[in-house]
């Protein structure tokens, strides 16, 4: 085993881990070695990866290896000239004993030690708004406490719906400019221009449509923290000027002349793989730097199913404040257990305010308002939604969970409506982003593709 978890009358208390050695064994840094106990750790030429090598057949963040319950998961970050195992490329695996992989012209060895490190896990299952009682969730919860400490900047990662914004937050109140301003920029804003106004700040007149002075999210954060929320998006022009902010520790607005000195806590969160776009070219990596000091990520919830319980009794604690004391029948809480939540926390929530929302059994049904929840109903059904079967590829197998309760046309329309979304997402993903080629797959315009996209993004804020 590479991580044991260490237990007590109080339960899991610490993770014991393995340590990992990484050896160079052929290439122009030959005999270079490091030790590690990290969760992640990323071999490239970049200077902050965690084994930096020299050979310029080696991309600036290559490959990462995340130590997981199943072993080593070893994934090719997009590398120029990819990642061998074996003579055997690959994209992804998982093993559970050493290696020898090979990058470019540079041939690594990877070897488990003997020699452990224990990892204490607090016992809180709360940090924040943030929510867990799983092993994952409180390393989670341990290492947002240590970079809380610190004022160095936080990168939080996690596919959506996971609570990215919520851990952001969780940094500035348990830091020491919890009392100082938290200021969030939304990233995804199609404009540069908007997002540079946003960020610096602009004077009257200083573009079209500029009406008085603004001031930006750097001075208005000044002694507390600046959130950049889906950071992944920033076109290259506004990232080149962010970058320059953050090395130079100052802003100047639009239009204006005067150089403002900032003194700002910076948090970011994405749910793109930064180091991906690095090497696809579509982030700076001096920037990924900057933000990455720490990087946090959080699981997806189809890892820790253990947590589903947690999240369904804080929902039912909020419906209980609100007057509607609720009870969830058992065999709807096993279901949710073992549903894989591709839309992670903010699904199942939204799974359960649908379902509670819904007319009690034995009572017509009505499409035109659904009934507010009676007090000590009991929650037994859920909304009409699916899950791709994790065992099918194709996903042409699909978990479909039916409540006749529920008026057929609802029903069908709320299936849709998922399906499309998940479709749109799955298609993106698939393309890198890439609008044309993903409408060209869908057989749809691009201006159908775009308004998708647009309806899903709005679903997720």
């Amino acid at each position: 085993m590479h991580t044991v978890p260490l237990w007590s009358s109080e339960g899991i208390v610490a993770l014991r881990r393995r340590r990992l050695r990484l050896e160079v064994v052929r290439g122009p840094d030959k005999k270079k070695r490091v030790e590690l106990e990290r969760d992640r750790i990323v071999i490239g030429t970049h200077e902050r990866c965690d084994l930096v090598l020299t050979d310029p057949t080696v991309s600036r963040q290559h490959l990462e290896i995340e130590l997981s319950s199943r072993g080593y998961a070893i994934r090719d970050l997009d590398s120029l000239n990819g990642v061998y195992a074996d003579d055997v490329r690959i994209r992804e695996i998982v093993v559970t004993k050493g290696l020898l992989l090979t990058l470019g012209d540079t041939r690594v060895k990877l070897a488990p030690l003997s020699d452990t490190v224990d990892l204490p896990l607090p016992r809180q299952t709360q940090c924040g708004a943030l929510l867990g009682r799983s092993t994952a969730m409180r390393r989670v919860f341990a290492r947002l406490l240590e970079a809380a400490a610190t004022d160095a900047s936080v990168l939080v990662t996690g596919e959506p719906g996971t609570g990215k914004e919520l851990a952001a937050r969780a940094v500035h109140e348990h830091g020491r400019r919890a009392h100082g301003p938290w200021v969030v920029v939304d990233c995804t804003v199609p404009c540069a221009t908007a997002l540079q106004s946003a960020l610096f700040g602009h004077e009257h007149g200083a573009f079209a449509g500029a009406g008085g002075a603004r001031m930006g999210a750097f001075e208005a954060a000044s002694g507390g923290t600046l959130l950049l929320d889906e950071v992944g998006e920033l076109p290259l022009e506004v990232q080149g000027h962010l970058l320059m902010a953050l090395e130079h520790r100052r802003v100047q607005s639009l239009g204006g002349s005067r150089i403002r000195e900032f003194d700002v806590r910076l948090v970011a969160t994405t749910r793109r793989d930064l180091r991906r776009e690095v090497n696809r070219e579509a982030f700076l990596p001096d920037l990924h730097a900057r933000l990455a000091t720490i990087d946090l990520h959080l699981p997806p919830l189809r890892e820790r199913p253990e947590d589903v319980p947690l999240y369904v009794e804080a929902f039912l604690a909020d419906q209980a404040a609100a007057g509607a004391s609720l009870v969830i029948d058992p065999i709807a809480m096993d279901r949710l257990g073992r549903r894989a939540w591709p839309g992670n926390v903010r699904e199942l929530r939204a799974a359960l305010e649908h379902a509670a929302m819904l007319p009690p059994a034995g009572s017509p049904a009505s499409t035109a308002a659904a009934p507010r929840p009676r007090p000590h109903e009991r929650l037994s059904a859920l909304p009409p939604v699916f899950a791709p079967d994790p065992s099918d590829p194709s996903m042409a197998v699909l978990e479909v969970v039916v409540d006749p309760q529920v008026p057929l046309s609802l029903g069908r329309a709320l299936l849709v409506e998922r399906y499309e979304q998940a479709y749109v997402e799955a298609l993106m993903h698939v393309h890198d982003g890439d609008v044309d080629h993903a409408a060209k797959t869908a057989g749809l315009d691009r201006v159908s593709v775009l308004r998708r996209l647009d309806l899903l993004r709005a679903t997720k804020r």
